[in-house]
């Protein structure tokens, strides 16, 4: 036994929306889909002495990648569940941290408004925890997002609203984010630095980060340096956008298995087997195999549609031009078989009365002393030659019996003009013949080819049948299509009918008028 396996891998990529989204990406990445397809084709041969047996095994690995972004919203209102009501952003309540604060409000809020708002009183210049210099006072609020899960990097921006009254003083805007206790990314914007007279501002800002993000730390601080009125900042808001990934692997494998067996079986049964596939629809369900006959395409008859046929075989005899003629030996000459007419009735007629002795040579009936008139080679050109006669012949007296032989010969010599004519001129027996043909139109060649294309297998089935009644029914239409059908001329059957043939019997009849039935039965001897 032969095992052989064949392992053949193909790499197909391809990409609905393509998403820039890299390992450790720092930042947001663009949203979209990618699509990656692996394939694997396994190909193992086995060889059982009497069949081949090839097993194609088809594994196809998609891998969808779908990237999006994510807002936590702002993690600084109470509603959102990750602060507690003394850490708001609204500035109601000290976050708590460094050196000296206020929590004015009304009037001292200056441009923030009538409600409360936070204030920097402190005057030092040391610092912060969070590792910012030129600070007297912080307020800092640390913040749990770890059940956000982001874990493929993002950005986080803040909103604040600040009014300095004094140029001289400093505000900064800190944020840290934290995996666990490990810094994750760490900015500090200097809102208004000293000696820049900004009064009421909005600010914003972001931070990028990559990886896990499960912590921030918002830290606000500065330093009131004339010790008059310290900045006031109120309104901070601090929103979480992450990358959201998500990776669909989906596996296709399918298995198509070939038997090829080894001469075992003989060529009239590969052959059945060939036909029945392809007269046959094959289906195979949980193993159960079905074989559905094919329905064969009908062809829809109609007079239109055969007529239409006709038309097109006679356009293409008329336009197709046959190629020239090539020189060729003339064939051997042949016998044609001439038909059966009236005109070849009469030539061969009058081809046997040529044979014929001369009318002076025939005695008559009474002169005869051998009974030779019984004879059929003397009695079959006499009946030939009376055949031709138009009138009944009446029998006459023994003397006039050889006036009548002698005028006999002439009387048919002068009804008979055409054969003698024709035996003039032997070489227009053809066109005579020919001509006598009728004459075949183009729509009757044309109907006979349509219904020579019919196959023979299906020549008796409902649209051959209703195809050749309906070629017949427009040549019905044609006048000379029944002319060709018919070989022999129709003629006055009551002129033949009244006309007497008169053989050997005849003759003893008028013999009968005058003598003796003992001298009749010694003329036979």
């Amino acid at each position: 036994m032969i095992l052989r396996i064949l392992v053949l891998w193909l790499f197909l990529y391809c990409s609905y929306s393509k998403a820039t989204c890299l390992p450790n990406v720092e930042g947001l990445c663009t949203p979209g889909v990618t699509i990656k397809e692996n394939t694997q084709i396994d190909i193992t041969e086995e060889d059982k002495g009497t069949e081949i047996i090839t097993t194609t095994t088809t594994t196809v690995t998609t891998a969808t990648t779908t990237v999006t972004n994510e807002d936590s919203g702002d993690i600084l209102t109470g509603s959102s569940g990750y602060v507690s009501s003394n850490k708001e952003g609204d500035m109601d309540i000290d976050w708590g941290g460094q050196g000296g604060a206020n929590m004015p409000t009304g009037n001292s809020c200056y441009g923030l408004g009538a409600d409360k708002c936070a204030q920097i009183t402190g005057g030092g210049n040391s610092t912060s925890t969070m590792g910012v210099a030129g600070m007297g006072t912080t307020f800092i609020n640390t913040v749990d997002i770890s059940d956000l899960q982001i874990d493929n990097g993002g950005e986080v921006k803040y909103t604040i609203e600040v009014d300095k009254q004094d140029a001289q003083d400093r505000i900064y805007m800190h944020v840290t984010g934290l995996n666990g206790t490990a810094s994750v990314f760490s900015g500090t914007d200097i809102l208004s630095e000293s000696g820049v007279s900004t009064g009421y501002q909005s600010y914003n800002g972001s931070f990028n980060f990559s990886g896990v993000l499960n912590k921030i730390i918002v830290e606000v601080g500065g330093r009131d340096i004339n010790l008059a009125v310290g900045p006031l900042f109120d309104d901070v808001s601090v929103n979480v956008f992450y990358n959201v990934i998500n990776i669909i692997i989906t596996q296709q494998i399918t298995t198509l298995e070939e038997i090829y067996y080894l001469d075992l079986f003989t060529t009239s049964e590969i052959d059945f087997a060939q036909e029945v596939f392809e007269l046959n629809d094959v289906t195979v369900d949980n193993g159960m195999v079905d074989f559905s006959p094919i329905e064969p395409e009908t062809e829809e008859v109609s007079f239109e549609t055969v007529e239409l046929e006709i038309d097109l075989e006679m356009s293409f005899d008329v336009e197709f031009t046959p190629p020239a003629p090539m020189e060729i030996l003339p064939p051997p000459e042949m016998e044609m078989e001439i038909p059966v007419n009236i005109e070849t009735v009469e030539a061969e007629i009058q081809m046997e009365l040529e044979e014929l002795p001369e009318p002076e040579m025939i005695a008559s009936v009474e002169e005869m002393p051998e009974p030779e008139i019984t004879e059929p080679e003397e009695t079959a050109p006499e009946i030939e030659e009376i055949k031709e006669e138009p009138e009944m012949v009446e029998p006459e007296p023994e003397e006039e019996t050889t006036e009548e032989s002698q005028e006999e010969p002439q009387e048919s010599e002068q009804k008979e003009p055409q054969p003698e004519e024709k035996e003039k001129d032997p070489e227009e027996k053809p066109k005579e013949e020919k001509s006598s043909k009728p004459k075949v139109t183009k729509k009757e060649k044309a109907a006979t080819k349509i219904v020579k294309k019919i196959d023979d297998k299906a020549r008796y089935d409902d649209a051959a049948q209703m195809k050749t009644l309906i070629v017949m029914q427009i040549l019905s239409n044609t006048q000379s299509f029944f002319d060709s059908q018919a070989t022999i001329v129709d003629t006055n059957v009551n002129e033949y009918l009244n006309k007497t043939i008169e053989d050997q019997y005849g003759i003893l009849f008028n013999m009968a008028q005058e003598n003796t039935i003992t001298e009749m039965i010694d003329a036979q001897y």
